[in-house]
């Protein structure tokens, strides 16, 4: 499975959403523009996306919640360890309550990784980062004396598009 990720206008993403009704695409938008995901085994219809292969996938993405993409760049050593210990972790997040869909994106053109967790809704999300353990341990694994990463992480929030006509 791999993900394709392009920017525009959220007026013309959702054209190019409404154009291919068959595809799953998902328009986000947040205070610094908008953007479209494209999950397929095929060809993307995006002329020159940010591609991704699905290294860890759980859920469904639907067209409603609150997304949160932590954009995590690794060394090329440090790859094969940040993936195990990624899956390690993962069974205990996909059990979140509120949590609706995950995925782990590896780049095929560059770095970062990209670890997608979509929520039912924003307060689900901060309560769920704010009070759990898991959080905190999920991102100390990352934070070991292995030196994994080339940058620091950072975080990306977006409220999906819900259907809307254009």
């Amino acid at each position: 499975m791999k993900i394709f990720i392009t920017t525009g206008t959220l007026d013309f993403l959702k054209k190019i959403e409404k154009k291919y009704p068959l595809e799953r695409m998902l328009a986000m938008l947040n205070e610094n523009g908008a953007l479209l995901l494209h999950e397929t085994n095929e060809q993307t219809v995006f002329n020159e996306p940010r591609r991704y292969e699905v290294l860890e996938s759980y859920g469904e993405l639907k067209k409603e919640g609150f997304v949160v993409m932590n954009n995590i760049a690794v060394t090329d050593e440090g790859r094969p360890l940040f993936e195990h210990q990624f899956k390690q972790q993962a069974e205990t997040l996909v059990n979140t309550s509120g949590l609706t869909a995950l995925r782990l994106l590896r780049s095929l053109n560059s770095n970062p990784y990209i670890l997608m967790t979509i929520w039912e809704n924003k307060d689900l999300y901060q309560k769920w980062q704010s009070t759990n353990t898991t959080f905190n341990a999920l991102m100390a694994d990352f934070n070991g004396p292995q030196n994994l990463f080339i940058d620091a992480p950072y975080t990306s929030k977006y409220t999906i598009a819900e259907n809307s006509e254009s």
